[in-house]
């Protein structure tokens, strides 16, 4: 008996299955994984799947054979449509950079900095090998809330070897001298500038070793990434978590000569209800002179996510918020309004990249673009950078499709900003 038709056939529904999660929102949450990851590494599916088909087609004519080749097409199709989606996607980034940023935005980035990052949004082997990750351990410390609760924060030191670190002189100086020149006068007064993350986890769960890959690549580039922590819903609840964050820059500002930073240069990076409070920390009087939020994913609209939830709604949207703030709009307006970035936009606020999934079923894009809009409105500096294919958390693939080109972004817009 000839077990290959068989072997192919079963192949060949396993990558329809895999590859059906590519356009398929997953109902639950214990299912979200599969909608996440399919996505971003689509073109691995897309790569497998053709392998299985040409197998299909050699085979012997027969309704398994005949079976696995409509599968395998199939499947072909839906793994397919990500990179299909690639082109568009990154033509309208490099237009909102360049919008944004301006046209020769890349010329007012160190030439060392530039050197660090990704040559291309997307690089099909870097699926296989990874994305490269300098081993740099953290240093936990703790800091005081407002009402002397002790909170842990992770810092990430850049490595001594750091060609880009930041010297007490305007950039304007430092532009026009050689990397050389910059190099021996920055080690009379070396300054770092700041990335200061906070995790997501439905303001519920969560802690700052979450997105320690994201610290390690960008303190390799010569950052201090210090990743903050907060304390959850329900047994604290809004508005204590951006106390925290707050209490948790004042730290960082008291303590910017032991840590070698710039305080002058922080930005803020956040993921679902950290970009949340990112944005708010960004958006209100800070102890920490902010020049940029970068919000993967983050609410923005908690009134209008309340009403208008994700169909479907794997993590019970209008539940969770109830958790964070105490209950639903009816019965806090003014709470819910405080609580939503989109009522802090003003003139004058930190330049903002937003990135988001279009088919975010924790966080609707739509959200995300409403702010981007406002901000525009209020002539502020903002850059809308939506992922067509993109789930909710798709940068827990690291070398996945989506964080490739985020990554690709994120640095150099935080390079512009923290210049």
């Amino acid at each position: 008996m000839n077990v290959l038709p068989w072997v192919c056939l079963i192949l060949s529904l396993l990558g329809l299955f895999l590859s059906s999660w590519t356009v398929i929102p997953a109902p639950t949450f214990s299912l979200l994984p599969l909608g996440v990851g399919a996505p971003e590494i689509s073109p691995l599916l897309l790569l497998g799947n053709g392998v299985i088909l040409s197998l299909a087609i050699l085979q012997r004519q027969s309704w398994l054979s005949l079976g696995a080749i409509a599968c395998s097409v199939l499947a072909l199709i839906l793994s397919s449509l990500p990179l299909l989606q690639l082109p568009r996607t990154v033509q309208h980034a490099d237009q909102m950079m360049q919008s944004e940023l301006g046209e020769q935005y890349l010329m007012q980035i160190l030439p060392d900095r530039l050197e660090t990052f990704r040559a291309q949004p997307f690089v099909f082997s870097d699926l296989f090998t990874g994305l490269s990750i300098a081993p740099i351990q953290p240093d936990r410390q703790f800091f005081l809330t407002s009402d002397g609760n002790r909170l842990p924060l992770d810092i990430y030191q850049p490595s001594t070897q750091s060609s880009f670190q930041r010297s007490s002189k305007p950039s304007s100086q430092i532009s026009s001298q050689s990397s050389a020149q910059f190099l021996a006068q920055s080690s009379i007064n070396q300054l770092h500038p700041a990335i200061v993350t906070i995790y997501g986890g439905a303001w519920q769960h969560g802690n700052p070793t979450q997105n320690e890959t994201f610290h390690r690549y960008m303190a390799a580039q010569g950052y201090t990434v210090i990743a903050i922590d907060y304390r959850h819903a329900p047994q604290y609840r809004f508005p204590i978590q951006v106390q925290d964050v707050q209490a948790a820059l004042a730290w960082i500002a008291q303590n910017a000569s032991n840590l070698k930073i710039d305080p002058g240069q922080t930005a803020l990076v956040g993921w679902s209800a950290g970009a949340h409070l990112a944005l708010l920390a960004a958006y209100q009087s800070s102890p920490i002179a902010v020049q940029a939020v970068v919000s993967y994913y983050g609410p923005t609209n908690l009134t209008e996510g309340y009403a208008n939830p994700p169909r479907p709604d794997p993590i019970h949207t209008r539940a969770v918020l109830e958790t964070f703030l105490g209950g639903s709009p009816a019965e806090f307006p003014k709470r819910y309004e405080q609580a939503s970035p989109i009522h802090h936009v003003k003139p004058g606020l930190p330049a903002t990249l937003l990135i988001y999934g279009d088919r975010d079923h924790l966080v609707k894009s739509v959200f995300g673009r409403q702010l981007y809009d406002q901000l525009q409105q209020a002539n502020n500096t903002a850059v809308w950078l939506p992922l067509p294919w993109a789930e909710h958390s798709f940068d827990a693939v690291f070398r996945g499709l989506g964080n490739q080109i985020a990554l690709y972004y994120t640095e150099r817009f935080l390079a512009w900003a923290l210049r």
